[in-house]
């Protein structure tokens, strides 16, 4: 699992390690996935303590759109959440955590409208961190597309790099709430929909939604069992000192396999790995 912080224009992921969960494609660890964002209300003291026994991979705690907008109101919900994460109650050391500290690992950066705003939060955080201690691990920056304006710009800020060394979290794309967050069958065509599309998880408003967006955004037995086939036959061919083969079709014929098509294999396998789901043995 995966604790964040959103405020207004920033949304900070912290790993905590402990609760075994944090989606990357490119990682092989329970604590690389991240299929679901939950938004968690900091305005709500007993929606902050259910937020510990959450499923969900990633956790959002929200300063934005579900706390009242009055300065009052947004200070209030500043104080209760980082007492919250404050408290030694909460987590365990050394994987307790408050606004501000060193573990932060991730900016999620809502309403990005183009590369020139990420250039801006980059060159913020070079400056920040060139004062700071040192050995601190790499920020990644994962842009939210809001606006039609982004829209137009997506080819520059998903190209973007930046010149000072945070990563844009690029291969990582989220579909926006299910806001029926009832009707569990509406929730499943959306995740079905957006994975074929691509997507590597999708946000959630309720915790019970958690739950079917990650058993969704996994590999399926079929894909599983085709990735593990097309890895085994790939040693086997490496072995005889050949690169592509022939992988057997389910309605005959061949498909060639080359090492693009390995690398997605093992980003399965890594997957599914990370979800608990077992490996088909192949002979």
């Amino acid at each position: 699992m995966s604790f964040a912080y959103k405020s207004l224009g920033l949304s900070v992921r912290i790993p905590v390690h402990h609760v075994n969960r944090t989606l990357n494609t490119q990682a092989a660890s329970a604590s690389s996935l991240r299929r679901s964002y939950l938004y968690v209300p900091s305005s709500s003291d007993r929606m902050l303590e259910k937020s510990l026994s959450t499923k969900s991979d990633v956790i959002i705690y929200d300063l934005e759109d579900s706390v009242p907008p009055s300065t009052n109101d947004k200070d209030a919900a500043r104080k209760r959440l980082k007492n919250f994460l404050g408290s030694k109650n909460k987590l365990p050391l050394p994987e307790r955590i408050a606004l501000g500290i060193p573990s932060i690992r991730t900016l999620v950066l809502p309403k990005i409208h183009s590369a020139q705003d990420l250039h801006h939060v980059s060159r913020e955080i070079y400056t920040a961190r060139r004062t700071g201690p040192s050995g601190r691990a790499p920020l990644s920056i994962v842009a939210s597309i809001e606006s039609a304006r982004a829209l137009w710009a997506l080819g520059d800020i998903a190209g973007w790099k930046s010149e000072y060394g945070p990563d844009l979290g690029g291969k990582l794309s989220a579909l926006l709430v299910c806001i029926n967050y009832k009707d569990m069958d509406y929730l499943k065509e959306e995740c079905e929909d957006g994975r074929r599309l691509g997507f590597n998880g999708k946000q959630a408003i309720h915790p019970n939604q958690a739950e079917l967006i990650q058993s969704t955004f996994v590999p399926t037995s079929k894909e599983i069992l085709r990735a593990a086939k097309i890895v085994h036959q790939m040693e086997r061919s490496h072995a005889l000192e050949k690169g592509a083969f022939g992988l057997d079709l389910e309605g005959g014929g061949k498909e060639m396999i080359d090492a693009p098509m390995l690398k997605q294999a093992e980003i399965t396998i890594a997957i599914a790995k990370a979800a608990g789901i077992e490996i088909p043995h192949i002979e």
